[in-house]
């Protein structure tokens, strides 16, 4: 018997794009150039976080003083100069798992940590736009992941209830705000193994989105 699932909600870096790799790849630019030390680490603390949370985790890091905006701005102007335009890899089995769900006529909504308008930008450049029904960014909530506000909002919008709804996500911060709002979590590890946490928290783990697609038939397909 087919489950009740309504709604598939997809985080962007490191589920549908593989960028969050390259964004620490241009944070390391920055920071040989500034001589800022352990960049990764500071980068690693923040994924899944939006802009913010970033801000302040970077300021707790290396000091109230710490330039972040300005080196931020630069980090950015790398990272968008070597990949917008539609350049950013995109991760196995994105296309084919957002296929299977519109053949399957479930909702689908997108709830990144970027700014909107970089989501919608980046989404459109890729080809997949359409695929969603709900795109929402960073900035349109205000608390963060871990917290479960962007899910929330991402269901509210479709019209489903969380519990009818799968969230996709690689992060640390993703899993805990998808389970805190009882969604149905399934994990792709991006740069970060999962952990006993995150094995506790997650419906299943999956080494790539086809994997996703192949557990998602199992289940509306018995």
């Amino acid at each position: 018997m087919r489950e009740e699932v309504k709604a598939v909600v997809f985080d962007m870096d490191g589920i549908i794009f593989d960028s969050e790799r390259l964004v620490i790849d241009c944070w390391k630019v920055v920071a040989e150039k500034y001589a800022i030390p352990n960049i990764e680490a500071a980068c690693n603390e923040c994924l899944g976080v939006n802009g913010v949370e970033t801000k302040e985790k970077f300021l707790k890091r290396y000091g109230q003083d710490f330039p972040y905006d300005a080196y931020k701005d630069e980090m950015s102007k790398i990272y968008h100069d070597n990949y917008d335009g539609g350049r950013l890899p995109m991760k196995i089995g994105v296309v084919e798992l957002l296929q299977y769900l519109e053949e399957c006529g479930l909702k689908v909504a997108l709830a990144s940590s970027t700014r909107s308008e970089v989501v919608i930008q980046q989404l459109k450049d890729a080809g997949i736009l359409d695929y969603f029904q709900v795109v929402i960014g960073g900035d349109m909530v205000t608390r963060s992941k871990p917290q479960p506000d962007i899910f929330l909002k991402a269901c509210e919008e479709l019209g489903v209830a969380p519990t009818e709804s799968f969230a996709i996500e690689d992060s640390y911060n993703g899993i805990r705000a998808a389970a805190a709002g009882r969604l149905r979590p399934l994990m792709v590890p991006d740069l970060m193994p999962p952990t006993p946490e995150m094995q506790e928290l997650s419906e299943g783990i999956f080494e790539t989105l086809l994997d996703v697609k192949g557990y998602l038939k199992a289940i509306l397909n018995p």
